[in-house]
Protein backbone atom coordinates (compact mmCIF):
# COMPACT_ATOMS: atom_id res chain seq x y z
CA UNK A 1 0.00 0.00 0.00
CA UNK A 2 1.23 3.47 -0.86
CA UNK A 3 0.46 6.09 1.76
CA UNK A 4 -0.76 9.25 -0.01
CA UNK A 5 1.95 11.96 0.02
CA UNK A 6 1.12 15.47 1.14
CA UNK A 7 0.26 18.00 -1.57
CA UNK A 8 2.88 20.69 -2.10
CA UNK A 9 0.41 23.33 -0.89
CA UNK A 10 -0.67 21.38 2.21
CA UNK A 11 -0.50 24.21 4.81
CA UNK A 12 -2.56 26.63 2.70
CA UNK A 13 -4.89 23.79 1.63
CA UNK A 14 -5.65 22.92 5.25
CA UNK A 15 -6.25 26.57 6.09
CA UNK A 16 -8.59 26.90 3.13
CA UNK A 17 -10.49 23.81 4.29
CA UNK A 18 -10.96 25.19 7.79
CA UNK A 19 -12.17 28.53 6.41
CA UNK A 20 -15.20 26.77 4.94
CA UNK A 21 -16.19 25.76 8.48
CA UNK A 22 -17.77 22.54 7.20
CA UNK A 23 -15.75 19.81 8.92
CA UNK A 24 -17.70 17.69 11.40
CA UNK A 25 -20.98 19.48 10.74
CA UNK A 26 -24.30 17.65 10.39
CA UNK A 27 -25.34 16.05 7.12
CA UNK A 28 -27.22 18.45 4.85
CA UNK A 29 -29.81 17.58 2.23
CA UNK A 30 -28.05 19.74 -0.36
CA UNK A 31 -24.96 17.51 -0.29
CA UNK A 32 -26.93 14.29 0.23
CA UNK A 33 -28.82 15.03 -2.97
CA UNK A 34 -25.51 15.26 -4.84
CA UNK A 35 -24.23 11.91 -3.57
CA UNK A 36 -27.53 10.20 -4.39
CA UNK A 37 -27.36 11.50 -7.94
CA UNK A 38 -23.68 10.51 -8.22
CA UNK A 39 -24.52 6.92 -7.26
CA UNK A 40 -27.24 6.78 -9.91
CA UNK A 41 -25.03 8.35 -12.59
CA UNK A 42 -22.18 5.89 -11.94
CA UNK A 43 -24.36 2.90 -11.10
CA UNK A 44 -22.26 2.60 -7.95
CA UNK A 45 -23.48 1.54 -4.50
CA UNK A 46 -21.25 4.01 -2.63
CA UNK A 47 -20.88 7.75 -3.14
CA UNK A 48 -19.17 10.26 -0.86
CA UNK A 49 -18.38 13.93 -0.41
CA UNK A 50 -15.02 13.42 1.26
CA UNK A 51 -13.01 16.21 2.90
CA UNK A 52 -9.34 15.63 3.78
CA UNK A 53 -7.95 17.19 6.95
CA UNK A 54 -4.57 16.62 8.60
CA UNK A 55 -5.22 13.06 9.76
CA UNK A 56 -8.44 11.73 8.24
CA UNK A 57 -10.93 11.86 5.45
CA UNK A 58 -14.34 12.86 6.77
CA UNK A 59 -17.56 12.41 4.84
CA UNK A 60 -19.86 15.41 4.66
CA UNK A 61 -22.30 13.18 2.80
CA UNK A 62 -22.35 9.44 2.21
CA UNK A 63 -24.49 6.90 0.40
CA UNK A 64 -24.01 3.17 0.94
CA UNK A 65 -21.39 3.47 3.70
CA UNK A 66 -21.88 3.45 7.49
CA UNK A 67 -18.50 4.91 8.46
CA UNK A 68 -18.33 8.72 8.79
CA UNK A 69 -14.54 8.87 8.36
CA UNK A 70 -11.39 6.85 7.76
CA UNK A 71 -7.69 7.53 8.44
CA UNK A 72 -6.08 9.69 5.77
CA UNK A 73 -3.17 7.26 5.48
CA UNK A 74 -5.38 4.62 3.84
CA UNK A 75 -7.63 6.98 1.89
CA UNK A 76 -8.01 6.82 -1.88
CA UNK A 77 -9.12 10.47 -1.80
CA UNK A 78 -5.75 11.45 -0.32
CA UNK A 79 -4.26 10.41 -3.66
CA UNK A 80 -7.03 12.08 -5.67
CA UNK A 81 -6.31 15.55 -4.23
CA UNK A 82 -2.74 15.45 -5.55
CA UNK A 83 -3.90 16.58 -8.99
CA UNK A 84 -6.71 18.41 -10.74
CA UNK A 85 -7.82 15.53 -12.98
CA UNK A 86 -10.22 12.79 -11.84
CA UNK A 87 -8.53 9.75 -10.31
CA UNK A 88 -10.07 6.62 -11.85
CA UNK A 89 -9.04 3.20 -10.51
CA UNK A 90 -10.95 0.46 -12.41
CA UNK A 91 -9.67 -2.38 -10.21
CA UNK A 92 -7.94 -1.54 -6.94
CA UNK A 93 -6.64 -5.10 -6.56
CA UNK A 94 -4.43 -4.55 -9.62
CA UNK A 95 -3.13 -1.13 -8.60
CA UNK A 96 0.14 -1.12 -6.61
CA UNK A 97 -1.01 1.90 -4.61
CA UNK A 98 -4.09 0.14 -3.27
CA UNK A 99 -3.93 -3.65 -3.74
CA UNK A 100 -3.14 -4.37 -0.07
CA UNK A 101 -5.08 -1.40 1.34
CA UNK A 102 -7.42 -2.52 4.16
CA UNK A 103 -10.30 -0.76 2.39
CA UNK A 104 -9.65 -3.19 -0.48
CA UNK A 105 -8.78 -6.39 1.38
CA UNK A 106 -11.54 -5.86 3.97
CA UNK A 107 -14.76 -3.83 3.96
CA UNK A 108 -16.00 -2.08 1.93
CA UNK A 109 -13.87 -4.16 -0.51
CA UNK A 110 -13.22 -1.35 -2.97
CA UNK A 111 -12.65 -2.32 -6.58
CA UNK A 112 -13.73 0.63 -8.74
CA UNK A 113 -12.85 4.05 -7.36
CA UNK A 114 -13.50 7.36 -9.13
CA UNK A 115 -12.63 10.59 -7.31
CA UNK A 116 -13.32 14.10 -8.64
CA UNK A 117 -11.20 16.74 -6.80
CA UNK A 118 -13.16 19.54 -5.12
CA UNK A 119 -11.08 22.54 -6.14
CA UNK A 120 -11.84 25.95 -4.63
CA UNK A 121 -10.48 29.32 -5.72
CA UNK A 122 -8.89 27.50 -8.66
CA UNK A 123 -6.16 26.16 -6.39
CA UNK A 124 -6.92 24.35 -3.13
CA UNK A 125 -8.31 20.80 -3.38
CA UNK A 126 -10.35 20.26 -0.23
CA UNK A 127 -11.38 16.68 -0.96
CA UNK A 128 -13.39 14.79 -3.54
CA UNK A 129 -16.76 13.74 -4.77
CA UNK A 130 -16.15 10.03 -5.23
CA UNK A 131 -18.01 6.87 -6.21
CA UNK A 132 -17.04 3.32 -5.23
CA UNK A 133 -18.07 -0.11 -6.46
CA UNK A 134 -17.27 -3.55 -5.13
CA UNK A 135 -16.77 -5.00 -8.63
CA UNK A 136 -14.01 -3.96 -11.05
CA UNK A 137 -15.20 -2.04 -14.11
CA UNK A 138 -14.72 1.06 -16.23
CA UNK A 139 -16.79 4.24 -16.24
CA UNK A 140 -17.83 5.75 -19.56
CA UNK A 141 -16.63 9.19 -20.65
CA UNK A 142 -20.18 10.48 -20.19
CA UNK A 143 -20.28 9.17 -16.62
CA UNK A 144 -16.93 10.78 -15.76
CA UNK A 145 -18.08 14.08 -17.31
CA UNK A 146 -21.33 13.98 -15.32
CA UNK A 147 -19.45 13.25 -12.08
CA UNK A 148 -17.09 16.16 -12.80
CA UNK A 149 -20.14 18.40 -13.23
CA UNK A 150 -21.52 17.17 -9.89
CA UNK A 151 -18.15 17.95 -8.27
CA UNK A 152 -18.46 21.51 -9.61
CA UNK A 153 -21.97 21.70 -8.10
CA UNK A 154 -20.53 20.50 -4.78
CA UNK A 155 -17.91 23.26 -4.85
CA UNK A 156 -20.65 25.79 -5.65
CA UNK A 157 -22.64 24.61 -2.62
CA UNK A 158 -19.55 24.93 -0.42
CA UNK A 159 -19.05 28.48 -1.71
CA UNK A 160 -22.71 29.33 -1.08
CA UNK A 161 -22.41 27.94 2.43
CA UNK A 162 -19.27 30.01 2.96
CA UNK A 163 -21.09 33.14 1.81
CA UNK A 164 -22.76 33.50 5.20
CA UNK A 165 -19.27 33.87 6.69
CA UNK A 166 -18.27 36.86 4.57
CA UNK A 167 -19.14 40.53 4.36
CA UNK A 168 -21.50 41.08 1.42
CA UNK A 169 -19.88 44.30 0.20
CA UNK A 170 -16.16 43.53 0.42
CA UNK A 171 -16.01 39.72 0.41
CA UNK A 172 -13.88 39.86 3.57
CA UNK A 173 -14.53 37.37 6.35
CA UNK A 174 -16.90 38.62 9.05
CA UNK A 175 -16.40 38.77 12.83
CA UNK A 176 -17.77 35.27 13.55
CA UNK A 177 -15.17 33.90 11.14
CA UNK A 178 -12.45 35.89 12.91
CA UNK A 179 -13.37 34.01 16.09
CA UNK A 180 -13.15 30.64 14.31
CA UNK A 181 -9.99 31.28 12.29
CA UNK A 182 -8.13 32.96 15.15
CA UNK A 183 -8.85 30.00 17.41
CA UNK A 184 -7.48 27.65 14.75
CA UNK A 185 -4.33 29.74 14.18
CA UNK A 186 -3.69 30.09 17.90
CA UNK A 187 -3.91 26.32 18.32
CA UNK A 188 -1.65 25.73 15.32
CA UNK A 189 0.95 28.24 16.53
CA UNK A 190 1.10 26.60 19.95
CA UNK A 191 1.30 23.08 18.51
CA UNK A 192 3.99 23.79 15.92
CA UNK A 193 5.81 26.64 17.71
CA UNK A 194 4.97 29.00 14.83
CA UNK A 195 4.53 32.73 14.81
CA UNK A 196 1.76 34.64 13.14
CA UNK A 197 1.05 38.34 12.87
CA UNK A 198 -2.19 40.28 13.19
CA UNK A 199 -2.96 43.80 12.02
CA UNK A 200 -5.87 46.19 12.36
CA UNK A 201 -6.28 48.59 9.43
CA UNK A 202 -8.49 51.66 9.68
CA UNK A 203 -9.16 54.20 6.92
CA UNK A 204 -8.17 57.76 7.81
CA UNK A 205 -10.88 60.45 8.04
CA UNK A 206 -13.31 58.10 6.35
CA UNK A 207 -16.41 59.93 7.57
CA UNK A 208 -15.40 62.86 5.37
CA UNK A 209 -15.63 60.61 2.30
CA UNK A 210 -19.22 59.74 3.10
CA UNK A 211 -20.16 63.31 4.03
CA UNK A 212 -18.57 64.72 0.88
CA UNK A 213 -19.34 62.13 -1.80
CA UNK A 214 -22.13 59.92 -0.46
CA UNK A 215 -22.66 56.20 0.15
CA UNK A 216 -21.89 54.98 -3.37
CA UNK A 217 -18.35 56.39 -3.28
CA UNK A 218 -18.04 55.29 0.33
CA UNK A 219 -18.76 51.69 -0.75
CA UNK A 220 -16.42 51.92 -3.73
CA UNK A 221 -13.56 52.94 -1.42
CA UNK A 222 -14.20 50.00 0.90
CA UNK A 223 -14.28 47.58 -2.04
CA UNK A 224 -11.05 48.92 -3.54
CA UNK A 225 -9.19 48.86 -0.23
CA UNK A 226 -10.33 45.26 0.28
CA UNK A 227 -9.19 44.32 -3.22
CA UNK A 228 -5.75 45.84 -2.63
CA UNK A 229 -5.32 44.03 0.68
CA UNK A 230 -6.41 40.63 -0.62
CA UNK A 231 -4.17 41.01 -3.68
CA UNK A 232 -1.09 41.56 -1.53
CA UNK A 233 -1.74 38.76 0.96
CA UNK A 234 -0.73 35.10 0.65
CA UNK A 235 -3.43 32.47 0.01
CA UNK A 236 -3.07 31.18 3.57
CA UNK A 237 -3.58 34.66 5.11
CA UNK A 238 -7.02 35.84 6.23
CA UNK A 239 -8.72 39.20 5.70
CA UNK A 240 -11.66 40.37 7.85
CA UNK A 241 -14.04 43.30 7.95
CA UNK A 242 -14.31 44.16 11.62
CA UNK A 243 -16.94 46.85 11.10
CA UNK A 244 -17.35 50.14 9.25
CA UNK A 245 -14.01 51.11 7.77
CA UNK A 246 -11.94 48.84 10.04
CA UNK A 247 -10.35 45.60 8.81
CA UNK A 248 -8.31 42.81 10.38
CA UNK A 249 -5.44 40.96 8.69
CA UNK A 250 -4.02 37.67 9.95
CA UNK A 251 -0.72 36.66 8.36
CA UNK A 252 -0.23 32.95 8.90
CA UNK A 253 3.18 31.63 9.98
CA UNK A 254 4.64 35.14 9.56
CA UNK A 255 6.65 37.10 12.12
CA UNK A 256 6.89 40.88 12.38
CA UNK A 257 10.03 41.10 10.24
CA UNK A 258 8.16 39.72 7.23
CA UNK A 259 4.77 41.20 8.08
CA UNK A 260 5.90 44.82 8.32
CA UNK A 261 6.93 45.25 4.63
CA UNK A 262 3.58 43.77 3.54
CA UNK A 263 1.66 46.26 5.67
CA UNK A 264 3.78 49.15 4.39
CA UNK A 265 3.11 48.10 0.80
CA UNK A 266 -0.63 47.93 1.49
CA UNK A 267 -0.58 51.51 2.81
CA UNK A 268 1.45 52.65 -0.18
CA UNK A 269 -0.96 51.11 -2.71
CA UNK A 270 -4.01 52.51 -0.92
CA UNK A 271 -2.52 56.00 -0.97
CA UNK A 272 -1.34 55.81 -4.58
CA UNK A 273 -4.51 54.29 -6.08
CA UNK A 274 -7.37 56.78 -6.47
CA UNK A 275 -10.90 55.42 -6.29
CA UNK A 276 -12.89 56.28 -9.41
CA UNK A 277 -16.64 56.27 -8.69
CA UNK A 278 -19.73 58.34 -9.48
CA UNK A 279 -17.65 60.77 -11.52
CA UNK A 280 -15.24 61.42 -8.65
CA UNK A 281 -11.59 60.54 -8.15
CA UNK A 282 -11.01 60.06 -4.45
CA UNK A 283 -7.72 59.48 -2.65
CA UNK A 284 -7.64 57.93 0.81
CA UNK A 285 -5.03 56.76 3.29
CA UNK A 286 -5.10 54.23 6.11
CA UNK A 287 -3.35 53.52 9.39
CA UNK A 288 -2.28 50.12 10.69
CA UNK A 289 -1.54 48.66 14.11
CA UNK A 290 0.55 45.48 13.81
CA UNK A 291 1.57 42.84 16.34
CA UNK A 292 2.52 39.17 16.45
CA UNK A 293 1.58 36.12 18.50
CA UNK A 294 3.75 35.68 21.54
CA UNK A 295 4.30 32.07 22.68
CA UNK A 296 2.29 31.34 25.78
CA UNK A 297 -0.53 33.79 25.14
CA UNK A 298 -3.83 32.37 26.32
CA UNK A 299 -6.31 34.23 24.14
CA UNK A 300 -6.58 36.02 20.83
CA UNK A 301 -8.17 38.97 22.65
CA UNK A 302 -4.70 39.91 23.96
CA UNK A 303 -3.39 40.03 20.39
CA UNK A 304 -6.31 42.14 19.14
CA UNK A 305 -5.88 44.55 22.06
CA UNK A 306 -2.18 45.06 21.24
CA UNK A 307 -3.00 45.68 17.57
CA UNK A 308 -5.75 48.14 18.55
CA UNK A 309 -3.39 50.04 20.85
CA UNK A 310 -0.78 50.19 18.09
CA UNK A 311 -3.45 51.49 15.69
CA UNK A 312 -4.30 54.28 18.14
CA UNK A 313 -0.60 55.19 18.23
CA UNK A 314 -0.55 55.26 14.42
CA UNK A 315 -3.46 57.72 14.41
CA UNK A 316 -1.74 59.91 16.99
CA UNK A 317 1.51 59.77 14.98
CA UNK A 318 -0.14 61.52 12.02
CA UNK A 319 -1.85 58.59 10.24
CA UNK A 320 -0.85 56.73 7.04
CA UNK A 321 1.73 54.77 9.01
CA UNK A 322 2.26 51.28 10.46
CA UNK A 323 2.99 51.10 14.19
CA UNK A 324 4.15 47.84 15.77
CA UNK A 325 2.77 46.99 19.19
Amino acid sequence: MLKPPLPSDEPSRIRALHRYDVLYTAQEETFDRITRIASVVAGAPISLVSLIDEERQWFKSRVGLDASETPRDISFCGHAILGNAPLIVPDATKDDRFCDNPLVTDGPAIRLYAGMPLTVAGVARLGTLCVIDTVPRQLSEAQVAALSDLAAVTVHELEMRRGVMTDFLTGAFNRPMLAKISKMELSRARRHQEYFSFAVLDLDHFRLVNDTFGHAVDDAVLVQVSTICKKLLKPEDSFFRLGGEEFGILLANTGLQDALPVMERILREIKETPVEAEGHSVKVTASIGLTEYWPGEESFDEIILRADNALNEAKEAGRNVVIVG
